[in-house]
């Protein structure tokens, strides 16, 4: 074979072997690409899972939340009543004082 044989199909090997390196780079990115998307499928299976988990204790609790808001519903009733009679003892007692000065 000739020098210009050689000097002609260089570049036809020199593309063909950067071609093969690009494909088998592109075969590895894809390669981990797909690990990565398996790898981000079991998070998110595992992230659903929990929160179906919570969820369900969520739906458990909200009974016992119910009864904790009426519960200080009626705490907040209850201690206006305290203020009131308070307020209504304090003008009693002042009454009885100031009939007891008679």
């Amino acid at each position: 074979m000739d020098l210009k044989g050689i000097w002609y199909r260089l570049p036809v090997w020199i593309c063909v072997t950067t071609t093969s390196e690009d494909y088998k780079l592109l075969e590895n990115m894809n390669k981990l690409t797909s690990l990565k998307y398996l790898e981000m499928k079991d998070i998110a299976i595992n992230i659903s899972r929990n929160l179906k988990d919570l969820n369900q204790k969520y739906a458990a609790l909200q009974p016992y939340l119910e009864q904790i808001n009426l519960i200080e519903e009626q705490v907040a009733a209850l201690e206006q009543a305290a203020y009131k009679l308070d307020a209504y003892s304090k003008k009693l007692e002042a009454k009885y004082k100031k009939l007891e000065k008679r």
